[in-house]
């Protein structure tokens, strides 16, 4: 099925006699809202780290080694605010709430900058199964407790000089006094609290009410191939094992699924603001 609009009708009439819709979103969703993480706002907000470090990209520059943690933070706190706490709700988020607010919805997302809290998402069917930009953890997950990192950013941010920050502002584990880590999954201490538990059993119970049988449609946003057995792979496994499921997959890079679920794929590679935003008025 290659004609846009025929997509779009389709797509439109699966959303609408869907008894549930599983909303699974990766980088490339916030990559089309505008959260630059290596274009010309990138350029200029890290400027000083490009000249310095040659970082091509934010994402590159997070797994960069720092002799100090006073330089590992003065580079986290700019990344945090830069991501997670200067932007509000992206428009396009905001369309794509609009657009699923009225249906039975869970969203189970790879994303780490809390952009569906801020559209409007009802946080109790949100599963953020990589973390959140705005908590903290002890470096070694010494306890299972997770900490708001405002404030300590907004203090890194005030005092940082020369790229790096003096010690009194960098955190330390209040348990341990070891190092303090952002809230991302990267190893294994991330930190899997009661509130991720319970996030998670949420979206498990939903799953088990509508996946195997149920008219499920999995809205799938700007999922690749970084971390595909979270999203991308349960998707197309529901999506082969439920013939009333519909699988929606938004990607310009990797459309495609498995032949053997592709009368019940639609796919779309054009712009994903635009695929919204005719989703939507397609429905009035």
């Amino acid at each position: 099925m290659n004609d846009f609009k025929e997509k779009l009708l389709l797509a439109r009439k699966k959303l609408e006699a869907a008894d549930a819709v599983v909303v699974g979103a990766g980088a490339g969703l916030s990559a089309a809202a505008g959260l630059d993480y290596s274009g010309d706002e990138y350029r200029k907000e890290f400027a000083d780290y490009i000249k310095k470090y040659g970082f091509p990209d934010l994402y590159s520059s997070s797994f960069y080694e720092f002799p100090t943690e006073g330089q590992r933070w003065a580079r986290w706190a700019r990344h945090i605010d830069y991501i997670r706490f200067r932007p509000g709700a992206m428009p396009l988020y905001k369309e794509l709430y609009d657009l699923v607010k009225d249906k039975n919805y869970f969203v189970i997302t790879t994303n780490v900058d809390a952009q569906f809290r801020k559209a409007g998402f009802d946080s109790s069917r949100i599963f953020e199964v990589q973390g959140d930009y705005g908590l903290m953890q002890c470096a070694v997950g010494c306890h299972p407790k997770l900490y708001s990192d405002k404030e300590t950013v907004e203090n890194i941010l005030g005092h940082s000089h020369d790229l790096t920050v003096d010690k009194e502002y960098v955190p330390v584990c209040p348990v341990c006094g070891g190092n303090m880590d952002v809230h991302v999954r990267k190893n294994q201490y991330f930190v899997q609290d009661k509130a991720w538990d319970e996030a998670a059993s949420r979206y498990e119970e939903f799953m088990k009410r509508h996946a195997d049988s149920g008219r499920v449609v999995l809205l799938e946003l700007g999922i690749g191939y970084n971390t595909p057995a979270i999203i991308r792979f349960p998707f197309e496994r529901v999506v082969y094992h439920n013939p009333n499921a519909t699988l929606i997959r938004l990607n310009a890079e990797y459309p495609d699924g498995p032949a053997e679920t592709a009368s019940r794929t639609i796919s779309f590679t054009e712009n994903m603001g635009e695929v919204i935003d005719k989703l939507k008025a397609t429905a009035n």
